[in-house]
């Protein structure tokens, strides 16, 4: 199988400030916010949720295709993912647009602030899903607005099914339209927080997702995830961590173990623990896309962590 990842392709510019958030915002004064985080450490990383998931996807050996439209400033990316033998068949270069740019915040307790400008993302609907390339399998993670809506209906009128992974892109919908994601979409993935959201929005339950999906992927962070499939709910443990050190990109991860799980027919339960290592993999390492290992070693770590070979 191959996957086509529709998503952004981004700069995160990653900033840590040593200390909790809480202790210098005045709840009271919310209204009227004005402070000044100083941050002793910064860093230049790959990220973008198509590039991420693609990373991660090629680590595990699967077949990972990031469509994103990028900017005039994408050339040390092209590098990057050449370099890491990640297709850029699907890139797009925008001409007098800046790749997507992400500055992101962690204080002490990883709780993060992020500030996010678009740029060649906008353009991502001056690309179409190729529904005569061999792709089987597609995913719609954050990107601009009426791409994510284009690509989930071309996905759906090919006939390849895809997970609907909207991030932070959530709060550009309107309940009818996520409800329409939900009507096209094979498998939908949030973290606890956008679930949350998402039942707000279209007044489902989990249970009334799942019906109408093969599976609803539920993120908890160190509680671990819950996968919810028609009658049944799948409970993954979350592995530990050698060391948390950054949780930027943890998600990403997670889908792309789900999606190599996908590609090769596994069971829910072995594919969500294949994802629940990479999450765990991944939050012990800088950045995005810094770690590595290969697929020998990876198969090692799942046995210890679990019990039994995949």
């Amino acid at each position: 199988m191959s996957a086509l990842i529709c998503g952004s392709m981004a700069y995160d510019t990653i900033m840590a400030y040593p200390e909790p958030f809480k202790n210098h915002i005045l709840p009271d004064k919310i209204h009227m916010l004005n402070v000044c985080f100083e941050v002793p450490e910064l860093r230049r990383e790959f990220g973008g949720t198509a590039g991420n998931i693609a990373y991660n996807l090629k680590l595990l050996g699967g077949h990972a295709n990031p469509m994103a439209t990028v900017g005039m400033d994408f050339g040390p990316y092209a590098e990057w993912m050449d370099r890491h033998g990640v297709s850029r068949a699907f890139i797009k270069q925008v001409a007098g647009a800046y790749t997507a740019q992400a500055f992101i915040t962690t204080d002490k307790d990883n709780n993060q602030i992020t500030a996010f400008h678009p740029g060649a993302m906008l353009h991502a609907h001056e690309q179409s899903v190729p529904a005569n390339s061999g792709i089987s399998l597609g995913v719609i993670a954050p990107d601009g607005r009426f791409g994510m809506l284009q690509h989930a209906h071309q996905f759906h009128a090919a006939g390849i099914p895809f997970l609907f992974d909207p991030g932070q892109g959530l709060p550009l919908f309107s309940g009818m339209e996520l409800l329409e994601f939900i009507r096209m979409a094979t498998w939908v993935a949030l973290n606890d927080y956008e679930y949350q959201l998402l039942v707000q929005k279209t007044g489902l339950s989990a249970g009334e997702i799942a019906g109408q999906v093969d599976a609803l992927i539920v993120t908890r962070g160190a509680e671990g995830s819950v996968i919810y499939c028609k009658q049944r709910r799948i409970e993954i443990p979350a592995v530990t961590s050698a060391r948390i050190s950054d949780p930027t990109g943890c998600g990403d991860a997670y889908r792309a173990g789900f999606i190599y799980g996908l590609e090769h027919n596994l069971e829910m339960e072995t594919t969500g623990r294949i994802a629940s290592l990479m999450g765990s993999i991944k939050i012990a390492s800088r950045g995005t896309q810094n770690h590595y290992f290969s697929t020998g070693e990876f198969a090692q770590r799942f046995e210890k962590a679990f019990g039994y070979k995949f």
